[in-house]
């Protein structure tokens, strides 16, 4: 696959993980507890898109590899926070399973462009 047409399919994954981040976290408990992590994981999963566009259209190679690891680093954030949901009970692993996947599947891919540039 073309490096452009890679980059552009990338950000379309990246843009509709955020959408099933945010739309699984409206699926928390209302309580104070569970709207801070609420919010920690909307930040985190929709981040991981946004640092992507911005590191296709960086100045350089070491501004690319920095948002890359920026990348990395919010899908790493992403998953502990989902292992976070699943253990205070508020959401199942059947539940976040599909999400906790595809953020693994994510952070492989940022890991291995980030180590090869």
């Amino acid at each position: 696959m073309e490096s452009k047409q890679f980059a552009k399919d990338l950000e379309k994954r990246t843009r509709i993980f955020a959408v099933m981040i945010i739309r699984l976290s409206t699926g928390l408990p209302k309580s104070p507890e569970s709207m801070v992590i609420r919010t920690q994981i909307t930040k985190s999963g929709s981040s991981i898109g946004a640092n992507y566009r911005e590191a296709n259209r960086s100045r350089s190679k070491a501004d690319f590899k920095n948002k890359i690891k920026i990348c990395e680093s919010e899908a790493s954030e992403t998953q502990y926070w989902l292992e976070v949901i699943v253990e205070t009970g508020w959401l199942t692993w059947d539940k976040v399973k599909p999400e906790y996947n595809e953020c693994s599947e994510l952070l492989a891919i940022f890991t291995t462009i980030g180590n090869s540039k």
